[in-house]
């Protein structure tokens, strides 16, 4: 997901302007109609950006008349102090737009910020950083264009594109095998993951010919048994009480992929602001 789709973005834009305008923005009729202003939006701490399509977008359905000229990109690195962009155009449109623009932006690079965190940390080892559907209600779409933009990877965008058969899923169907069973008859054309939660089940999920296997918080002993048993017949994704200070252990196991919650469920927003200048 490098580029987002307009479609989706202008339907969450259009969601968040009719939550925060309601009626009318009636302070910022205390502006003359015709003023126009110039602002920067500034970046208060280190980060990575993302969120430019929403923040654009935004401004535009707000007043075409608005501008906004980048002088970064998604993805960029951030430092204090630095100038990401210059908005233009009528005073008060800017003045409504402000703050939902800046919410988007702020809430997705601080998704970004944390993603690269993780990323960096797992350098050289093969091991893939992926995000979760533990994402903020209505913004999945949004925080997971904020992972890739931070060096990370999609998992499953919801319920409808992956079959992911977990605990829960496993009793009702009787076993991994029966479940396994099932899902090639009602989504053959649909991946297809298994979560276990040992190294038993581990090898009912590799005897049933499963080829993504998510290792439900395994201990790093165990993640290297787990490698080894697999022997390179499936995908191995480690997930569960992962942090930074843990993150190179689980990588260098030998898993294929570590799928992180704390991407863009535990967010803390980037500090950005917007100043109108001369």
């Amino acid at each position: 997901m490098k580029t987002a789709d307009p479609e989706i973005v202008a339907l969450d834009v259009a969601r968040a302007l009719t939550e925060d305008i309601g009626s009318g923005d009636v302070s910022a009729q205390l502006i003359p109609a015709d003023q126009t202003a110039h602002a920067r939006i500034i970046s208060r701490e280190t980060g990575v950006l993302s969120g430019m399509a929403w923040a654009d977008a935004t401004f535009r359905r707000v007043s075409p008349q608005v501008r906004v000229e980048w002088a970064a990109t998604d993805g960029d690195a951030l430092s204090p102090d630095q100038s990401l962009c210059r908005v233009s155009g009528p005073a008060r449109a800017m003045l409504t737009a402000e703050r939902v623009a800046l919410n988007y932006l702020q809430t997705l690079s601080a998704t970004a910020t944390v993603t690269r965190e993780f990323v960096k940390a797992v350098e050289g080892t093969g091991a893939r950083i992926l995000d979760t559907r533990k994402t903020l209600p209505g913004l999945r779409y949004a925080q997971k264009k904020a992972v890739v933009d931070g060096g990370g990877q999609n998992h499953r965008m919801g319920l409808h594109d992956m079959v992911m058969i977990k605990e829960n899923h496993i009793r009702a169907a009787g076993s991994i095998t029966e479940a396994v069973r099932a899902a090639s008859v009602i989504a053959r054309d649909l991946p297809l993951e298994v979560e276990v939660e040992d190294l038993t089940q581990l090898e009912e999920a590799l005897r049933a010919g499963v080829k993504r296997i998510l290792l439900d918080n395994f201990e790093p002993n165990l993640l290297r048994e787990a490698v080894a048993i697999n022997a390179g017949r499936a995908k191995l994704e480690s997930s569960g009480n992962v942090s930074l200070k843990t993150i190179r252990e689980v990588a260098e196991t030998g898993v294929d992929y570590i799928s992180i919650g704390a991407l863009t469920k535990h967010v803390h927003a980037l500090d950005l602001s917007m100043r109108f200048v001369e």
